[in-house]
């Protein structure tokens, strides 16, 4: 039921235990996303962003397993290699995050 229409545009929060400089990192390290947000184009953007600045019912509670929110545009690019950018780039995340123990999101 999820991800089956044409809407290219979506958002997921990685874990708390990923912190800034990982999540940073996974952003950086992809090739065939740009960096900001979607205003109709045909390419694939990706955008970290605090939710509760944008958020106007409730603010989320950080602290109960959630950490950065990252906002995908999925472009006109072929899907395999939108998928293998991606693949590299949460690899880039988890070596990044466990370059540094015992840091969180949220320290």
């Amino acid at each position: 039921r999820d991800f089956t229409g044409a809407a290219g545009l979506f958002s997921f929060q990685l874990s708390e235990r990923y912190p800034p400089t990982a999540v940073e990192a996974f952003v950086d390290a992809l090739r065939l996303f740009g960096i900001g947000f979607s205003w109709g184009g045909f390419e694939s953007l990706v955008m970290l962003y605090d939710i509760n600045l944008v958020r106007t019912v409730a603010p989320c509670k950080y602290g109960d397993g959630y950490g950065a929110t990252v906002r995908l545009q999925i472009g006109l690019e072929d899907t395999k290699d939108l998928l293998k950018d991606l693949e590299q780039g949460f690899a880039v995340l988890e070596s990044v995050a466990a370059e540094l123990p015992g840091q969180t999101f949220l320290s």
